[in-house]
């Protein structure tokens, strides 16, 4: 019986390697390869219908293979289940792995379907990927702490019961980092998830082995959560799609968490996906299942079809997009800027305006974020951590590493003092829908800018234990404002050369132009934007990341 924590990890491990197929083993490629991405089809592994299957990359015409009987559900889960075993040999993205169980599920699925005639939900057969926070009954949920190893769940979180109904084979949980406030996924139970498209960079977080998992093809779709970037971060880091929703859209019942309790500012479930179909498919699936029946804080709002259909936006043919150039903190790094430059094109080509974004104390909101978060200083942490003796990890460069944790800290305030910073995000938040009204003044539509464009981050993703910034986006996190991650383009050194040093708008700003030291580092890394709109409006911002993500392809055809 292990005694240590080092000991819990070890038994834990071994248990994971023992839950994979030995048949699925492969020899992975040495350290020095970067780019990991061509593995699967060239381990010789899956058949040419495994790569058929899994190289589809469309939830919607995967679906309708799945309901018309062409592929089953079983030969579908076979062929994901194996690339994602691939996946992870490579990039170390998964925690939990079920096989069997996945495809016993499968194997019923197409047996309602052969005997009815009929799917069992919209996402009949599909098979699924979640974040070890998503609770699935029978299995352990660590979320990154050696002293959750052995928390096994007695029933499925709420969203996983709404996905069965739905139809889906969950058939992996993917990695984190321990306490999953890290733009980065390293925790001392299951290591670090390193980038598929260059593993000396980051793969993002805290949904880091999702966005590592889907890039690599082993999932078409899956979930994560998000409280400061942690679905957008992987999602842009992997060069996907991904939607933080605003609070309690999808429902979150029954998930582990930390800071459980924290209700002011809280972590939201959404999807990641290599099509932006998968996005909008979930997104209905699961609202149709009228969420607030099961989670007592889920929204009652339906899908709304005529917020899709963009009727408050002028029926989408002409919109006027704000750009965020940068944040009036921190400057964005060369290809981030080419990456804005490019679909500010790509829309005004498409017919529709586009307009400088002004910042509006974004510094400000990102201090009340953190006071927020850091309110309890380490307590919550501290209180699984010491049932085993396991440390906090206070940086994701390793476990011995100087600390340099951003959202973490050693000290805690007072509930009047809390009140007084709720009370000012409060006020906050009205100044900013002002400012956003008052749009309509200035643009052609006489409407205010339907929609926001910002980056995700100020870098594409950066060396392992380097991001330390969420800015970009838990500053939507706090107006709970819904934001849709789109790919754009990849760090290509020929065109994303350093630039000279400009006048530094803060410190931060300093130290991550420092970060960009040659284009070389980041090479082939993606780099993605995401589309903001207001609370509540996700129908609406799928939508316009449909037309963005479509004036680009025009644009690149």
């Amino acid at each position: 019986m292990p005694v240590t924590w080092q000991e819990l990890v070890a038994e834990k491990k071994h248990r994971q390697a023992a839950s994979i197929p030995k048949e699925w083993l492969i020899t992975p490629p040495a350290d020095n390869v970067l780019d990991v991405t061509g593995v699967p089809a060239q381990c010789g592994l899956l058949s040419a219908h495994d790569l058929e299957i899994t190289e589809l990359n469309d939830v919607s015409a995967l679906l309708d293979k799945l309901a018309r009987g062409e592929w089953s559900s079983v030969e579908v889960t076979t062929a994901f289940a194996k690339r994602a075993i691939v996946a992870h040999q490579v990039t170390n993205c998964l925690t939990e792995i079920f096989i069997d169980r996945a495809l016993e599920r499968a194997a019923w699925l197409d047996e309602q379907l052969k005997t009815t005639g009929k799917v069992v939900g919209p996402l009949h057969g599909l098979p699924i990927s979640l974040k070890d926070q998503i609770s699935i009954k029978g299995l352990e949920t660590t979320m990154g702490y050696v002293s959750w190893i052995g928390k096994v769940a007695g029933r499925d979180a709420s969203l996983v019961e709404i996905l069965l109904e739905c139809g889906v084979v969950p058939y992996v949980r993917t990695n984190v980092p321990q306490t999953l406030m890290w733009p980065e996924t390293f925790n001392a139970v299951f290591g670090r998830t390193v980038n598929p498209a260059n593993r000396t960079l980051t793969c993002g977080g805290s949904s880091g082995g999702e966005g590592a998992l889907i890039a690599m093809k082993g999932s078409v779709l899956g979930v994560g959560s998000d409280i400061g970037g942690s679905v957008r971060i992987p999602a842009a880091m992997n060069g996907l799609y991904g939607l933080r929703p605003s609070y309690h859209r999808v429902p979150y019942e029954g998930s582990v968490n930390s800071m459980e309790g924290q209700d002011s500012l809280p972590s939201v479930l959404g999807p990641l996906s290599s099509s932006l179909s998968g996005i909008k498919l979930f997104m209905q699936a699961v609202i149709g299942q009228r969420p607030w029946l099961k989670d007592p804080l889920a929204v009652r709002k339906h899908w709304d079809e005529d917020e899709y259909r963009l009727i408050e936006h002028g029926g989408g043919t002409k919109l006027t997009f704000g750009i965020l150039w940068n944040d009036g903190q921190v400057v964005p790094h060369p290809p981030v800027i080419r990456a804005l430059e490019i679909t500010k094109q790509a829309l005004i080509a498409a017919g529709h305006d586009v307009i400088d974004w002004k910042p509006y104390k974004h510094g400000e909101i990102y201090a009340v974020t953190r006071d927020i978060w850091a309110a309890a200083g380490e307590e919550d942490y501290a209180a699984v951590t010491s049932l085993t003796g396991e440390p906090i990890i206070r940086s994701m460069s390793g476990l011995d590493a100087e600390a340099n944790a951003q959202y973490i800290s050693d000290k805690s305030i007072s509930a009047f003092e809390l009140f007084q910073v709720q009370k000012r995000r409060r006020i906050l938040r009205k100044e900013y829908l002002d400012h956003w009204q008052s749009t309509g003044a200035t643009t052609s539509t006489g409407r205010p800018v339907d929609a926001i464009i910002s980056p995700v981050a100020p870098f594409a993703p950066p060396p392992h234990g380097k991001n330390r910034s969420a800015e970009y986006t838990l500053i939507w996190n706090a107006l709970d404002y819904p934001a849709c991650v789109f790919p754009v383009t990849r760090v290509d050194p020929a065109l994303d050369q350093r630039k000279p040093a400009h006048t530094f708008l803060s410190e931060v700003d300093q130290k991550i132009y420092e970060l960009y030291d040659s284009p070389e580092t980041f090479k082939n890394a993606p780099v993605a934007l995401q589309v903001v709109g207001r609370t509540l409006e996700e129908e609406a911002v799928i939508a316009m990341t449909e037309i963005v993500d479509a004036a680009l392809k025009a644009k690149h055809a």
